[in-house]
């Protein structure tokens, strides 16, 4: 079984190296197109759309918890693709996502600011349309990786291995990268990791829905405590809230036990 997630700089040629390495072991590849088709079925793709490897507005960080909402959603995509097993992970902030689990191999894909230039000029781009938008995105990827992780995301401690494309061809770089999954000592970190995954989605779609419903944490939360059971846990100020809080997560897909520990503000109950 293969888990691997592959971080890359744009024109770093990253995505075709993880199409060429994903046939080669016969994985699945999870690019943006895949990802959003499982949010799409989860009923999470706008949510998926607005996080788009961006940070929210200044508002929205400090006035909303809508972006903690969309971020949580994408990591129950996730997690539910990762517990399908055999995956490769295009960006998306995977390799953090998945850092808890040592069955997971991290690529970083990179190269000079001039050998990007280069690749995305042979692509049709202009030389000074090339600039800015790796500009643009090494910004919009750094700061959305900061925001939501608080990580560097050229930190190379986050990675098992880190390609520089400067003198690598793209054919040789996925051998490198097929060869390194299948060695002993990375296919022996492939551990059954499917149940912890598929309880850390079902963990962060609660999270999600009771940030929808209007219980941020750290008043209501909810946590996993085995496969398809939430324990409730905060407090709330009257007891129709309670209730409200266990109705939520009742229509949370994969969901069929619930321990409710909430309680009622003592305010409210003495006045009861």
């Amino acid at each position: 079984m293969y888990f691997i997630t592959l971080s890359r700089k744009m024109g770093a040629d990253g995505s075709e190296i993880a199409r060429l390495v994903a046939g080669k072991l016969q994985c699945q590849l999870y690019d943006t197109e895949a990802i959003e088709n499982t949010a799409r079925e989860m009923g999470f793709l706008k949510d998926v759309q607005d996080v788009d490897e961006k940070v929210p507005s200044f508002f929205e960080r400090f006035f909303s918890s809508r972006p903690q909402m969309h971020l949580d959603r994408l990591m129950a995509v996730i997690y539910e693709l990762a517990s399908k097993g055999n995956a490769l992970f295009l960006g998306r902030g995977s390799h953090i996502l998945l850092r808890e689990f040592p069955c997971v191999m991290h690529v970083r894909v990179t190269a000079s600011l001039e050998k990007r230039i280069q690749n995305l000029t042979e692509r049709g781009f202009q030389k000074e349309a090339a600039i800015r938008a790796l500009q643009r995105s090494d910004h919009e990827r750094a700061a959305f990786i900061k925001f939501a992780f608080g990580v560097d995301w050229d930190n190379p401690e986050l990675y098992d291995l880190v390609l520089s494309m400067d003198h690598l061809t793209i054919p040789l770089a996925a051998d490198i990268v097929t060869y390194m999954a299948t060695t002993e000592e990375v296919k022996a970190r492939s551990m059954d990791a499917m149940q912890s995954l598929a309880m850390m989605g079902l963990a962060r779609r609660a999270e999600a829905a009771l940030i929808e419903g209007g219980f941020s944490p750290p008043y209501v939360s909810a946590s996993v405590v085995e496969p398809c059971k939430l324990r409730l846990t905060g407090i709330v100020g009257v007891p129709w809230e309670r209730t409200n809080v266990e109705r939520i997560v009742k229509g949370i897909r994969g969901v069929t036990s619930i321990d409710n520990q909430i309680q009622v503000a003592a305010a409210f109950s003495k006045e009861a």
